[in-house]
């Protein structure tokens, strides 16, 4: 297989000249699956955010937390993760599965560059399925049959949206509010919905300003927009759902990812920037 930076022979449907999340994403946490157009909507980012690099390794990090959380502590053995972008060191399933190796797992993106590199190095398990389906269209998820039937709709299943909401392009403010609105609707009693996304502090902090020079630098590069939301705004994406409390001793709520359920003291410092751009939460439905 040829590697997405060798531009040659993009698979179909792919512009090389158009710049997308997932690669950027995959860039920035060091893998090899970009663009040449990627890697400026990046450099451009650290102009703004010089640790960017930072920012991604930690919401990556968050994500492992979140899994572990579910699997291990609250038990859920089903997981769509919405917009999960290009694999990397330590994915959903993996994750999940040495909880419980028959966790099922279904990974769901529109990108055409993320459906070859997961059709290709992550489905290794009759537990682990793909859809290319776009997150934003929730009927093009919850009608898809490989989602309908390799989950059990009747037991609890985790429905990740990590880094995704953010990211859309139609101009609607509140699509996103519509989109978990949809799946939380459909999903059974028991079941979770865990969302991180670009936090607007609005507290005139070093981490707030940061996060409106990147939203700039995004909106005016090759990627297209993107959206910081106030912790309230990010709650209300939740649609009512009970809030999990981030750790021992805390109170449920939007929290830096940073914070999100620490496995034991931070070894980084908690006040660095790059750690309180992303806001996280994870709710259960009753």
């Amino acid at each position: 297989m040829l590697a997405v930076s060798d531009s040659l022979n993009p698979p179909p449907g792919v512009n090389p000249n158009q710049a997308s999340a997932a690669r950027v994403y995959d860039y920035l946490l060091g893998g090899k699956d970009s663009y040449k157009i990627d890697r400026q909507v990046a450099k451009d980012a650290a102009l703004v955010l010089p640790d960017v690099v930072e920012a991604a390794r930690v919401s990556r990090h968050a994500l492992s937390r979140v899994c572990r959380f579910l699997a291990e502590r609250a038990g859920v053995r089903q997981f769509v993760d919405c917009g999960c972008g290009l694999p990397c060191r330590d994915n959903v399933h993996q994750i999940v599965q040495r909880a419980d190796p028959t966790a099922k797992v279904v990974y769901v993106d529109y990108d055409p560059v993320v459906a070859v590199h997961v059709r290709a190095r992550l489905l290794d398990n009759e537990f682990t399925e793909f859809v290319r389906a776009d997150l934003f269209d929730p009927p093009s998820v919850l009608g898809h049959p490989t989602v309908t039937g390799h989950l059990d709709w009747t037991q609890p299943i985790a429905v990740l949206f990590m880094l995704a909401l953010h990211h859309h392009y139609e101009g609607d403010r509140d699509l996103p509010s519509k989109v978990t609105k949809e799946f939380i609707d459909r999903l059974p009693s028991g079941s979770y919905v865990a969302i991180s996304h670009l936090l607007d502090a609005r507290d005139g902090s070093e981490a707030d300003a940061a996060v409106r020079d990147l939203v700039e630098s995004v909106r005016h590069g090759p990627m297209g927009d993107v959206v910081a939301r106030t912790r309230g705004e990010i709650e209300e994406l939740f649609h009512g759902l009970e809030l999990i409390p981030s750790g021992p001793d805390t109170r449920a709520g939007i929290v830096p990812v940073i914070d999100w359920w620490p496995d034991g003291p931070p070894l980084d410092d908690p006040a660095a920037v790059a750690h309180r751009i992303v806001g996280v939460g994870v709710g259960r439905k009753p």
